[in-house]
């Protein structure tokens, strides 16, 4: 903590700080109804309200296109509470899906502290989320309950002031280094499509001649975070492919639903349901057996019925534009996106000899471990400016709580 915060907590409150609840604080604001499909309607890229939804969906439209429409037009921190828990600070016009909510108060610097404070806490309310499986979400008491510091205003406007500084260097920093990071990774993507591109001679079938299509496993609540592993959403969304130490989700199964909703090496999964079409059907192949391994409802299972592919080829098929272009055309839209089995079986998948298979996958590899190794001081340095940066504001919003 900075010299001139530890004066000033000396001077103003030598007692130690208070701790309030933020419904005792903060005016809690409400969102707007609107749907995912009305969202992609009304987007407008010269809009002047921002309008935030579940996960990292995020548009502009104009005022007058936004139904039954709750503009918040005051400093606020919206709580993103549904999918990615986290927090955002928006200063600008802007709304949200009404199972979302935002706090403010008439002091900006008040609001721009919670966020703060918000943002040091975000794992807690992470870990407080009581979603199934993939889809975690935070009950509004979550927050409303939550206790804050209060410290004198001279404090939060020195603690705002000096995080102010320290995100904006940040930030520059780490736009620098992603965007050579990005430029890395297109270079890969150019030369596994080249690799992944096929003439016309090539024999082609489709997924139904060369899986098996399933639903996940359903459970409840209280049945996640012990057991058995489990293939959630956020495995098959993240990773091109998964292996032993690729996720870490637990679930109690009986042995009829292992049998069940087994995952098996050469199984490649999909996700099922999304906030737009863009993300759905996003795609993960298991490269190893995984001992009584099952998956989650949210997402599809296409289980191998020849020895046909490779499942690492299946890896880098599966992921290509071509192939990501022909599950977004075949995805319905209301509400959500969704994929279902037959219509993932209607992609067609290039049936070439097994070895020239391997040798893709071998040059891909190779790529992949080289563009890794080129950036991987990258990634690291952005990573330590993050820790960096977390460890001074966790410092900088410790305090000592004042006893009654």
């Amino acid at each position: 903590m900075s010299s001139k915060i530890n004066r000033l907590l000396k001077t103003l409150c030598p007692d130690g700080v208070e701790y309030r609840r933020i419904k005792d604080i903060f005016t809690r604001l409400r969102g707007t109804p609107i749907t995912a499909g009305k969202m992609k309607e009304i987007a407008n890229a010269n809009g002047k309200v921002r309008i935030y939804a579940g996960g990292k969906t995020v548009i502009d439209a104009n005022e007058s296109d936004i139904p039954n429409a709750n503009i918040v037009k005051v400093p606020s921190v919206l709580v993103q509470s549904r999918g990615i828990i986290d927090f955002v600070y928006y200063d600008k016009p802007f709304t949200f899906k009404n199972e979302m909510w935002a706090y403010t108060h008439e002091n900006k610097t008040f609001v721009k502290f919670l966020y703060y404070v918000l943002k040091n806490e975000v794992e807690y309310f992470r870990n407080s989320s009581i979603g199934m499986g993939a889809m975690p979400q935070i009950s509004l008491s979550v927050t409303e309950d939550f206790e804050i510091p209060v410290p004198p205003m001279e404090v939060q406007c020195e603690i705002v002031r000096i995080l102010d500084n320290f995100t904006e260097l940040t930030a520059e920093l780490t736009a620098e280094l992603t965007a050579e990071l990005t430029a890395r990774k297109k270079q890969y993507e150019y030369y596994r499509d080249e690799l992944l591109t096929f003439a016309d001679d090539v024999e082609w079938k489709t997924v139904a001649e060369l899986f098996e299509i399933k639903n996940g496993l359903n459970k409840e609540k209280a049945a996640f975070g012990k057991g058995y592993p489990i293939i959630n959403f956020t495995d098959v969304y993240n990773q091109r492919w998964l292996a032993k130490n690729s996720f870490k989700g637990l679930v109690e199964v009986s042995e009829e639903e292992i049998i069940r909703y087994s995952a098996k090496k050469g199984d490649v999964f999909f996700t099922r349901t999304s906030e737009t079409k863009e993300d759905i059907g996003m795609s993960s192949t298991l490269i190893e057996d995984i001992p009584c391994c099952v998956f989650s409802g949210f997402v599809l299972r296409a289980r191998p019925i020849t020895d046909l592919l490779l499942p690492k080829f299946c890896a880098y098929y599966f992921s290509t534009p071509k192939v990501r272009n022909i599950i977004i055309r075949y995805a319905s839209f209301t509400t959500r996106a969704t994929t279902t089995g037959p219509k993932l079986s209607k992609i067609k998948v290039p049936i070439i000899p097994l070895n020239k298979q391997q040798r893709i996958v071998d040059i891909l590899d190779r790529f992949d471990r080289l563009c890794n190794d080129i950036s991987e001081g990258l990634p690291a340095e952005i990573e330590a400016r993050k820790k960096q940066y977390e460890y001074y504001r966790d410092k900088l919003l410790t305090f000592k709580e004042k006893k009654n």
